[in-house]
């Protein structure tokens, strides 16, 4: 299908007679010198003012406005239907990398895994059942920082929260500043789909905004955060060996209080993942949210045309004004 993305250029057409109309004409200064082949170069010029001003001399003119005109309107050729985005939501996931996201107090396929493996496990089947949704993933540990904006390209998220690893933005637990960094991001989408997803296994250790403070502000920008505790309920076995070493238990660490609350202030829910019936339990709640409704506006391949006459009327331009230097090289 062929169509013109620009079509009000074409009112352009008429441009050049209008101001041939509009315009006085302009004024032939006097010649001040008496030569002796004077009557020879009037009759030349008069040859000349017939040539240009003659219907067929003009024809190439008149094309080449018309070309550029045709170029500035963009001709392009539409090619089929392309399928629509489905509505979906704008979905911020904030993981935890600090240090005790090592823990391995939880089970991968019956097997004891660190609690980063099993947060990557799960959230990959969360994000394969997100088709239609923008997925966006932050990273956070002594700082926060954005791995990807919100995308539809749902596989590069996943491979990115794949690639992640332990201590990868510090060692410590900078909550705040990731609710801070996914209120920047998400604030610019419609207010009835800003989601974020927090997942952590600690307490607010560092950073410069309070995980309560930022709460509040995402409250304000209409943001939904749902928040997860990760870690086994009791300690595990490495659990018990970090407490025989004198270190605190990391079950403990868990500030399930300030989670809950920055739930409950943004209207999201807050889930203590330590198996799979608490995963499962997460991802029916959150497939609960009502999807933001965007327009599904048909969309079409176009492919552009304009450089064909924008090329022919560079051709001919040069051609044209080859002309006096041909007819001296004839002369």
């Amino acid at each position: 299908m062929f169509e013109f993305a620009w079509p009000a250029a074409l009112l352009l057409l008429p441009l050049p007679w209008l101001l041939r109309w509009l315009l006085p004409a302009a004024e032939r200064p006097a010649r001040a010198l008496q030569v002796a082949f004077l009557p020879r170069l009037k009759r030349l010029d008069s040859e000349h003012e017939a040539l240009v001003h003659a219907p067929r001399s003009a024809a190439p003119l008149i094309l080449i406005w018309l070309l550029l005109v045709m170029a500035c309107a963009r001709p392009q050729l539409l090619g089929a239907p392309l399928p629509p985005l489905s509505s979906g939501r704008d979905m911020m996931l904030a993981i935890d990398l600090s240090a005790s996201m090592d823990t391995r107090d939880l089970e991968l396929d019956g097997a004891a895994s660190d609690r980063l493996s099993v947060v990557k496990h799960w959230l990959s089947e969360l994000i394969g059942q997100r088709g239609g949704d923008r997925l966006g993933l932050i990273l956070f540990g002594d700082k926060a920082y954005v791995q990807s904006p919100l995308t539809y390209d749902l596989d590069s998220v996943s491979t990115w929260l794949n690639e992640a690893f332990i201590g990868l933005a510090g060692r410590d637990t900078a909550i705040g500043d990731a609710i801070g960094l996914a209120i920047k991001r998400l604030n610019a989408q419609p207010a009835n789909s800003r989601v974020l997803l927090l997942v952590t296994d600690g307490a607010n250790t560092a950073g410069t905004m309070s995980p309560i403070q930022a709460a509040r502000i995402a409250s304000d920008a209409h943001i939904r955060i749902f928040t997860v505790g990760v870690g086994a309920e009791g300690g595990g076995q490495s659990d018990l060996l970090s407490i025989l070493e004198g270190d605190s238990d990391p079950a403990s660490d868990l500030d399930e209080a300030t989670l809950q609350e920055i739930a409950k202030l943004t209207g999201g829910d807050y889930f203590r993942v330590s198996d799979s019936a608490a995963l499962q339990q997460m991802i029916e709640r959150i497939e609960q949210l009502e999807p933001s409704q965007r327009a599904d506006r048909a969309s079409r391949e176009a492919k552009p045309l304009y450089p064909w006459p924008l090329a022919l009327a560079l051709l001919l331009s040069a051609l044209w004004s080859s002309r006096p230097v041909r007819r001296r090289m004839h002369a």
